[in-house]
């Protein structure tokens, strides 16, 4: 059986999964830093042909070296065809973790209008069309970001971490701070739901990204929760440009 190889190179993690011809995740891993042997161990022992690399955080070259030797590798990139039409202005900026979520998306439900939310480094949406076209969507801060900023552009407030109870009035500074934060983001994710479903009718919502678990409870629609989307998108490309040349 043919497996395949997808590796993220994020701005704080970097992550590999495999992935076996019919799209299931046999393997996932997420590290500081990724390491040639920790691919060699992953090409030996799922005897892996085909690769497909996207990094947005630092230089992979030593990677991408390794990876050309030892297989077949498609580097992501914003000349890379895609399954989708990107329908953005300047899509030459368009990050590519959100193209790949935007793959992800499309091939998650095929022939419906699809909202992608990240909530990780930076809280991002990503709306894709039943039509598989990509229209863009919006980023704002993320958890992490809005508590550090919240004590450093203030003198007096302390800087709180996301853990712990986050009621709808907070009793303590503490408390406020994250009421304000967790639910103030979650009310942003339902406002923006609401809005796309006025505009464009029948919307399916996904969530993913590192503050998933953090925001899913205080959300009041349906979402789906999909796990390493990018991952799974660059599969999907990768998918698309080795069928484009048999």
């Amino acid at each position: 059986m043919t497996h395949f190889l997808a590796i993220d190179i994020g701005n704080t993690l970097q992550k590999a999964a495999v992935f076996s011809e019919d799209g299931k995740m046999l393997f996932y891993n997420e590290k500081e830093r990724l390491t040639e042997s920790d691919l060699r161990t992953l090409i030996e022992k799922y005897i892996i042909q085909q690769s497909i690399l996207s990094s947005v955080g630092e230089d992979a070259g030593e990677l991408v070296s390794f990876l050309e030797k030892e297989t077949k590798l498609l580097v992501f990139n914003h000349h890379t065809p895609l399954p989708i039409r990107l329908c953005y202005e300047t899509p030459e900026t368009l990050g590519l973790d959100r193209i790949a979520n935007a793959v992800a998306a499309n091939a998650l439900f095929p022939g419906e209008n699809v909202l992608s939310i990240q909530a990780g480094t930076c809280l991002v949406m990503d709306f894709v069309t039943k039509d598989a076209e990509y229209l863009g969507g919006s980023i704002s801060p993320g958890l992490e970001m809005r508590f550090s900023a919240l004590h450093h552009y203030t003198k007096r407030l302390p800087l709180v971490g996301k853990e712990g109870v986050h009621p709808l009035v907070g009793a303590s500074t503490e408390t406020s701070i994250r009421s304000g934060i967790v639910n103030g983001m979650a009310d942003e994710i339902d406002g923006a739901v609401e809005r796309y479903k006025a505009q464009y009718g029948n919307v399916k919502i996904i969530l993913t990204g590192g503050n998933k678990n953090d925001l899913e409870n205080s959300i009041k629609n349906t979402i789906f929760a999909a796990p390493n989307s990018v991952l799974c998108g660059l599969y999907k490309i990768l998918i698309f440009n080795a069928e484009a040349h048999l």
